[in-house]
């Protein structure tokens, strides 16, 4: 059995209720790592020590009284630094929100805190969370676990981070370019990014703002893929605009696993991937395979990759431009107007997108929905496809300027924003992806692999991540976080 800190949340809560752990036992166990590893990792920002013991006090007392306990009754955690959490700043990692405090909890935290959570503190991320490192001017720069110098990802680094450490019992992040996903990769832990809007965002803007963002996500990590199943349960559902006529009914995975169709998609020239993920992609589906699932590496959806991924860079960048203080966003609408319109580099493209008037955003938006539907068609032929997320383990720090990073693949140098290639599959089609940890390269390092589902499948993936758990591909603490 793991230690306790390494233990799921599901089986934390279950030793609360039974009475074998108590709910500030618990806490103080987990803060005292905190003191212990998280100077090096710096992994967690922000911590609310005193309201998360009198809230583990409160939980013990209840558990005394056999009130009903909810699934994660005294299960201490921590949130992305992005999330409301009241008294805390909510900064995204830029410097001129500093001081922008939190009046109350997301929505999210709510549910979970309702279900008996205990959020004790927040969690490190990069500026406007846009970046596969965790690094800012507020807070620093996060390391992974498994390897000082090298990224934990981002934009959840410190979610994966501190899960990975053993230094909280559950996680929430969010995902718009494989913000959940490419940490879960990074640090060797689970992470699920949900159907676009099945999980309410109110209380994760940076700005109070309401309305969802595109693409944009919340979901959990965790060390478990039960973990995944039982917080997406609680953070699901309509918010109180559509409560009252909408109810979520997700579909589960039945039947064996040789009833399985799985579509596998290892590497691509959009993004080439390292022999060594490669290799755990294949061990994903060779361990279906070898369970009798039919497994078909040309099965692809009627698409090309470029149409994919130029379809997520365009929306992803008018996405991400939104977030943009109104004096930096009028200078990107001054620089559009002197392009040339001959000019179709990278550059220049990238500047059209972030500036799209609505018109030409619905026409990319149209094509979006073609392309949802063309994955639509394909699910009706698979019922999974299995992918990377990333094309190499976690990176040295790069804190150079945007521009002239690169990522190396193999001995050869890319683009660094290319990497985005296999988070947008799904995410510029809204569908669900769960990574679990499928063991490391040849490095030591962790390496995650996707499992893309149909829309609203969202347990239908983390219930294969179960299946997947229970055939060997599980958590691994990292060495020297015993």
């Amino acid at each position: 059995m793991q230690p306790v800190h390494f233990r799921s949340a599901t089986e934390l809560a279950h030793d609360i209720r039974g009475g074998r752990l108590g709910a500030r036992e618990l806490l103080e166990h987990f803060l005292a790592r905190v003191d212990r590893f998280n100077p090096a990792l710096n992994a967690i920002i922000r911590q609310d020590r005193d309201g998360a013991r009198a809230r583990a006090d409160a939980a013990d007392a209840a558990r005394s009284r056999g009130d009903p306990m909810g699934p994660l009754h005294g299960v201490p955690m921590t949130i992305k630094e992005s999330y409301d959490f009241t008294g805390m700043p909510t900064t995204f990692g830029v410097p001129q929100y500093r001081d922008n405090i939190a009046s109350s909890d997301a929505l999210a935290v709510q549910r979970l805190a309702g279900a008996g959570a205990n959020v004790f503190g927040k969690t490190n991320v990069p500026i406007r969370l846009a970046d596969f490192q965790s690094y800012n001017e507020i807070y620093g720069t996060t390391e992974n676990p498994w390897g000082r110098g090298r990224t934990p990802g981002g934009s959840s680094g410190g979610s994966a981070a501190a899960l990975a450490a053993g230094l909280t019992g559950l996680e929430i992040g969010s995902d718009i370019g494989g913000s959940i996903r490419n940490p879960a990769h990074f640090c060797g832990v689970f992470g699920h990014k949900p159907t676009w809007g099945l999980v309410p965002m109110r209380g994760h803007a940076l700005t109070g703002a309401l309305t969802p963002g595109d693409i944009s996500v919340i979901g959990p990590l965790a060390r478990s893929a039960t973990d995944l199943e039982t917080t997406l349960r609680l953070m699901a559902g309509p918010d109180l605009l559509e409560a009252a006529a909408v109810r979520v009914e997700l579909p589960s995975l039945s039947g064996p696993l040789s009833a399985l169709r799985i579509g596998l998609w290892k590497t691509d020239p959009m993004c080439p991937v390292s022999a060594a993920v490669q290799a755990r992609v294949e061990a994903v589906a060779g361990a279906l395979a070898g369970q009798g699932a039919k497994v078909d590496d040309s099965a692809r959806p009627a698409f090309s990759a470029e149409h994919s991924h130029e379809l997520f860079s365009a929306l992803l960048a008018s996405a991400m431009a939104s977030r943009l203080p109104d004096a930096d966003f009028a200078k990107l609408v001054a620089r559009a107007a002197t392009l040339d319109p001959a000019d179709q580099g990278a550059g220049a493209r990238q500047i059209r997108w972030q500036t799209m008037r609505l018109r030409d955003w619905s026409a990319v938006n149209e094509a979006r929905t073609r392309l949802r539907w063309a994955w639509h068609t394909f699910f009706q032929q698979v019922d999974f496809l299995i992918a990377p997320i990333m094309p190499t383990t976690a990176f040295a720090h790069d804190h150079a300027a945007l521009g002239e990073r690169r990522i190396e693949i193999d001995g050869v140098r890319h683009p660094y924003f290319m990497q985005t290639f296999w988070a947008g599959l799904a995410g510029v089609a809204y569908l669900p992806a769960t990574v679990i940890p499928a063991g490391c390269g040849p490095d030591g390092l962790p390496i995650g692999v996707q499992i893309i589902g149909p829309g609203h499948g969202d347990l239908r993936t983390i219930q294969l991540a179960q299946r997947l758990e229970q055939l060997g591909f599980v958590f691994n603490p990292p060495p020297g976080c015993a």
